[in-house]
């Protein structure tokens, strides 16, 4: 008779595009959410955590770069084996459909406009990358019920608030605004308005968000008949004309343009192109050059306005395009007020935004600082949030346009952001280590540990937290293993308590990290001279631990 087969173990990996997260990640990630829920909360937004799980049905159409419902999510059929199947349930994607769902369903019981912030993970089926796994970390704030070009301001100041909060300094970062509604003029303008022409639309749209990485003679080559890669693939392009091309290519590189002929203009000895004088003569007249090659501080003020205006000219005789030219002026205004300037604020064509239900403008926070990437190539660290107004998602649920509009910080993206600014600790502060002298003795060190644990780090900055303290509740036989174990902790202290210790009312305190300094290669003299270890009178715990804390912040 042939042996039953052993069931096979289970490999211990975690799957493909997702990764584990470990002690001193996890805790910056939660200061780091901590800080930007301050600022939504300051800003009046209230916190909202919708379920895990919804419909596709729910979900919709809007993933990101495809076309059916059913692709890019974990999706499941409730009772799928039987005669009558359930819904197609999934993952969410995002943070956005769901509000979508939750305001629809709650829209008689929340207040309008409905102002909320949602952080969390969200899951693709995706193809994982370098950097890129299928569960990540959102960070989302809305406004919804409110078509004010207000509420879009109001995001865009409410995000440098949180990137400054959470450590990123001014200077390097930079919000880039635009408006659907222009390039929506752009492509009318380009006669590839109409139903007949979403497929060209699409190739476009996606096209233009690609120009950072293909640039300028990538995005041109796919607008005409197509691209070619380094690899030899192909990829269809929209087929526009050459003129209709040129016109989207001068909506693309509006920023570029300007800034060029502005710098022209304002320099003394500058040639002046006759195309632009007539219409910015006005303006470029308040420029005062402080210098050969230095503008004035109104130089990107001005850029702004220029801008504006010169994207006013392309989208002519567009009534949806000046109307979101007209947003984009009124954003600039609102923000100046409040003392969000150019120098965190501009207006940039580029700017697009990948998904498809984005009505007017859009938004994206870039920092600016360079980084080494994994080749050793000096970049920009590049995108790290990005939102705008979607007027038509709630519509869905309802059949009345509700307006709505909101950002999305990627956590991990950011969190990678601030290592690269300096790095972050490795290895979160331990908590002090109450060593076991006497397995018998167990409720004396249990005492121990609950009165560090009730006492204040500082007891004048309560806002520092408790004292961190754990008994060790491994096997206390080895005294060494127990050093071993608070040292693979981090802990800074360990206390100890033997049987002479406990009659004469004492307690031995050791000073974990300057032990390990002294270990390193300090001389006798020196051992000497710093004691690591001390003894103190059993009423002294706290104190004594403090002081040594204090020392190491």
């Amino acid at each position: 008779m042939a042996k039953p087969k052993k069931t096979p173990r289970p490999k211990a990996q975690t799957p493909k595009g997702f990764r584990d997260y470990f002690g001193a990640e996890v805790t910056h990630r939660a200061e780091m959410l901590g800080k930007i829920a301050a600022v939504y909360h300051r800003y009046g937004f209230d916190a909202l955590e919708s379920s895990g799980v919804e419909t596709v049905e729910a979900l919709g159409k809007f993933l990101p770069d495809v076309d059916r419902p059913n692709e890019g999510v974990f999706a499941w059929q409730e009772d799928a084996d039987e005669d009558k199947p359930g819904d197609w349930l999934a993952l969410r994607y995002d943070l956005t459909a769901p509000l979508a769902r939750v305001y629809a369903q709650h829209q008689n019981d929340l207040p309008k406009p409905y102002r909320r912030y949602a952080m969390g993970p969200v899951w693709r089926n995706e193809k994982p990358g370098p950097g890129r796994f299928r569960q990540f970390y959102q960070c989302d704030a809305d406004t919804v019920g409110s078509g004010s070009v207000a509420a879009d301001a109001e995001i865009c100041a409410m995000l440098a608030d949180c990137l400054e909060e959470v450590g990123i300094e001014r200077g390097d970062y930079i919000l880039r605004v635009n408006n659907r509604k222009v390039l929506n003029g752009v492509l009318e303008v380009a006669g590839l308005s109409g139903d007949d022409k979403e497929a060209e639309r699409g190739i476009v749209l996606r096209a233009i968000d690609k120009l950072d990485r293909l640039g300028p003679e990538g995005v041109r080559a796919l607008l005409g008949e197509g691209r070619k890669d380094e690899s030899g693939d192909f990829t269809d392009g929209a087929g526009l004309s050459d003129g209709d091309a040129e016109m989207i290519m001068k909506f693309v590189l509006g920023n570029e343009v300007v800034a060029a002929e502005l710098k022209k203009l304002a320099e003394p000895s500058g040639a002046v192109n006759p195309d632009w004088e007539k219409a910015y003569r006005e303006m470029v007249d308040a420029i005062r050059p402080t210098g050969r090659g230095k503008l004035s501080s109104g130089y990107q003020k001005l850029l702004n306005q220029l801008t504006c205006t010169y994207l006013r000219n392309i989208v002519e005789g567009s009534l949806v395009g000046s109307e979101g030219v007209e947003e984009l002026e009124t954003i600039v205004d609102l923000l100046a007020a409040q003392g969000y300037g150019p120098d965190r604020i501009v207006i940039d064509p580029s700017v697009v935004r990948g998904l498809g239900y984005y009505t007017g403008p859009v938004f994206e926070a870039e920092l600016t600082f360079e980084i080494q990437d994994e080749k050793g190539r000096t970049r920009n660290f590049g995108s790290v949030a990005g939102g705008g107004r979607y007027d038509d998602l709630v519509k869905r649920f309802t059949g009345q346009e509700v307006p709505a509009t909101g950002v999305s910080i990627g956590v991990d993206r950011l969190l990678a952001a601030l290592e690269a600014k300096g790095p972050l600790d490795k290895v979160s502060a331990g908590p002090v280590v109450v060593t076991v002298m006497d397995k018998s003795r167990m409720a004396d060190y249990q005492a121990m540990v609950k009165e560090l644990r009730d006492a204040d780090i500082d007891p004048n900055d309560p806002s520092k937290g408790k004292i961190r303290a754990e008994v060790y509740l491994g096997n206390p036989k080895n005294f060494g293993n127990q050093l071993k174990y608070a040292d693979k902790r981090g802990s800074p202290v360990a206390i100890i308590e033997g049987g002479d210790e406990h009659e004469k009312g004492v307690i031995q305190i050791k000073d974990l990290i300057l032990g390990a300094e002294l270990a390193e290669g300090a001389t006798l003299e020196e051992y000497n001279e710093r004691p690591s270890q001390y003894e103190v009178p059993r009423s002294d715990l706290v104190a004594k631990v403090r002081e040594i804390l204090e020392l190491y912040g």
